[in-house]
């Protein structure tokens, strides 16, 4: 099969790039587990940072992507929970011990033996992966390939971040930064009556953000115009968190989605945590979060927007992602011609 696999991690769009592209061994799906042919992956920041180096890699030569829809292969032993040719998503989450304190309280998300795909284990920016059953996702009929991609991770991590956030009903919410992720959450966020105020540096967010409803959309480190029930922290910037704690109202919540942040300047307990502000962090997902997700996305229905890119062009890819010349979620069309199926 082709595929893209990490090789030396560095700035995306240097030369040579991080990201290696040839033929690999095709994968045997193991007990419990499904072959999945890819049809298009998701292009997520955490893939980026995997790619430079901000997470070392768990191993060599690994194959990033974890936001995988494609057509089932073919069954492991064992695996019964899918028939050949169903399609299915392939997401962050790979495997949790299942016995941990964690997990027997329902948190899986922060198991201490979990597994991640495209970090742990090979992931879809390839023409073949593969998955445990029981952590594949039936996609829904309202999204094609393409717009199902990014609701894998962006979507869910969103999701949850939202939770984390606490945000009330008909609340106001400011989002940092206006990815793939951020578009999905804004969207879930005005479901629910929140007032969404943007914050992110690229005119063109702003403009999409406009689009899809917000009532303001500034620049990064602007002020919103009224104080904030909650906010999401994006951008992978810890110098936004002051301003973002500081734009809470009383009582507020900032939580910070992202698996990567760069140093947070010193706080001060006044201004930035005083009167009951809360800064959270969001740690992956729980299947359960992933199931409601897409439960809730179908009934809206969500719009993913998305920036296709030929297979040939993963590199690419990561680079715009790294300069932000990527408005929505960027889509690596591994199988040519099945985006819009």
């Amino acid at each position: 099969m082709r595929a893209w696999w990490v090789d030396v991690p560095g700035p995306a769009g240097g030369s040579p790039g991080p990201l290696a592209f040839g033929e690999r061994p095709d994968p045997v799906p193991g007990p419990g587990e499904i072959l999945v042919r890819v049809s298009v992956c998701g292009v997520c920041r955490t893939d980026l940072h995997l790619a430079e180096g901000d997470l070392a890699p768990k191993r060599h030569g690994v194959i990033p992507g974890h936001e995988a829809v494609g057509r089932v292969e073919a069954l492991g032993p064992e695996a019964h929970r899918f028939e050949p040719g169903q399609r299915v998503g392939i997401a962050w989450l790979r495997s949790t011990c299942g016995t941990c304190r964690f997990c027997l309280s329902g948190r899986e998300n922060l198991c201490e033996a979990p597994r991640f795909t495209g970090w742990d284990d090979d992931g879809g920016y390839a023409e073949l992966a593969v998955v445990r059953e029981d952590f594949a996702y039936r996609i829904p009929d309202a999204f094609s390939d393409r717009e199902a991609a990014p609701l894998l991770c962006s979507g869910i991590i969103g999701y949850r971040a939202l939770q984390r956030a606490a945000m009330p009903d008909g609340g106001r919410l400011g989002i940092y930064g206006f990815g793939g992720s951020a578009h999905l959450t804004a969207q879930l966020a005005m479901h629910r009556g929140a007032t969404v105020y943007v914050m992110t540096r690229a005119p063109e967010a702003r403009e999409l953000a406009l689009e899809l409803g917000a009532a303001w959309a500034g620049g990064a480190d602007e002020e919103p115009p009224e104080k904030l029930d909650s906010a999401i922290l994006f951008a992978p910037v810890g110098t936004l968190v002051p301003p973002a704690l500081r734009a809470l109202d009383r009582g507020g919540t900032l939580a910070v989605a992202g698996i990567h942040l760069s140093d947070i300047p010193a706080l001060n307990y006044q201004e930035h945590l005083f009167e009951e502000r809360q800064l959270r962090s969001v740690t992956a997902n729980t299947r359960s979060d992933g199931e409601e997700f897409f439960r809730l996305t179908a009934e809206i229905p969500i719009r993913a927007t998305t920036v296709p890119y030929a297979f040939e062009d993963a590199d690419r890819a990561l680079a715009d992602l790294a300069a932000d010349r990527i408005t929505g979620a960027a889509v690596l069309e591994v199988t040519s011609g099945s985006a819009a199926v």
